[in-house]
């Protein structure tokens, strides 16, 4: 059977389909799954090279959706012919790509019949980054006010739908006219028809214009919590395709007392005035990370709970992720690459 794999030289990636075998032994509490769709995420190199797990050839596709066809002699989760998603370990040898792969139970949970394959596997990963945002790091609660950064993205989507179930008033910014009119127009599949999103904030016409707008909705207040996707640590010199996102100084402003930021920016740096102001707020800052879910072997009881609610609120409607068509396995190689170098949205191989 082929799956795709990355191969490192010297700091270069390239990614190409490669023939894997499975063991001829099944681990006693393994399970041999069928796969029927794979979720593709950017690799995070340095990541893998600080938990020691960085390879000459690294496997690729963690997400995974599909039917059990096996299981070792001491599963008790699962049966034969059971469907089931997942997110394969980081230091797993298996590519989800491959037709068929070999996981501890322990990583999996039950599909329900009414979601597809390719949904289930498309929206894992960013459902479990809004759990975590969310829940695990800024506690929401009802009657809190969020402000989502690019809102139109697919971890966006997730944060908006997620809060609004929770009760919590959200903002969200546009980085483009369809974003813009997209974001205006969600509205939930069940409950009330009104607009999930109070405030939709066109960064694309002028970044300035995130502060007074927040402060304006907020009754000068600022919110409890904000969820970034990246923010700019200087004013000047960059890459133009990074002038949208907000300024680390907008965000720390737009913070009610109390608040919580919670920052996907791996490399953030605050200086002396910056500290100083979330001090005087007493507000807090969160880097968020949902690998650390797969090293923590204490949480794995939450880790399984939050992936079981996940699909269980998509079964409901309750979280809809973009529809996005899915890929073959022979678009794969182009796919990742486009994925790795982030110029396509969330992207899923249906096999």
């Amino acid at each position: 059977m082929k799956g795709l794999f990355c191969r490192t030289n010297g700091g270069e990636l390239k990614f190409v389909i490669q023939e894997a075998t499975l063991p001829e032994v099944l681990g006693s509490h393994e399970v041999r799954v069928q796969v029927k769709a794979c979720g593709l995420s950017p690799l995070d190199l340095k990541f893998l090279q600080d938990v020691g797990m960085q390879r000459d050839l690294i496997p690729v596709g963690r997400e995974v959706a599909g039917v059990v066809r096996e299981v070792g002699s001491k599963v008790s989760f699962f049966q034969p012919d059971d469907e089931v998603v997942g997110i394969l370990p980081l230091d797993s040898t298996c590519s989800g790509l491959c037709d068929v792969i070999d996981v501890d139970e322990q990583y999996l949970v039950e599909k329900p019949n009414k979601l597809s394959h390719v949904n289930a596997a498309g929206a894992l990963q960013d459902g479990l980054r809004a759990y975590s945002a969310l829940h695990s790091h800024a506690h929401m609660a009802a009657g809190h006010t969020l402000l989502v950064m690019d809102g139109a993205s697919s971890f966006g989507l997730m944060c908006i739908q997620l809060a609004c179930y929770h009760g919590v008033k959200v903002l969200t910014t546009s980085y483009s006219e369809q974003q813009h009119t997209f974001l205006e127009q969600l509205r939930p599949s069940v409950g009330v028809q009104e607009p999930l999103v109070a405030r939709v904030i066109p960064v694309y016409k002028n970044p300035s214009d995130l502060l007074p707008v927040v402060l304006e909705e907020t009754g000068g207040l600022g919110v409890d919590i904000v969820v970034d996707s990246g923010v700019l640590l200087q004013e000047k010199e960059e890459p133009e395709e990074l002038m949208l996102l907000p300024h680390k100084h907008d965000i720390i402003s737009v913070l009610a007392v109390g608040g919580h930021w919670v920052t996907a920016h791996q490399d953030l740096q605050l200086d002396p005035p910056d500290c100083r102001l979330i001090f005087l707020k007493s507000a807090c800052v969160s880097f968020l990370n949902p690998e650390a879910w797969l090293v923590a072997a204490a949480q794995q009881g939450r880790y399984l709970h939050i992936l079981k609610d996940i699909m269980d609120k998509m079964s409901s409607g309750v979280l809809r992720p973009q529809p996005e068509a899915a890929a073959s396995l022979q678009e794969a190689t182009v796919a990742m690459e486009s994925v790795q170098l982030q110029h396509m949205k969330k992207t899923v191989v249906q096999l």
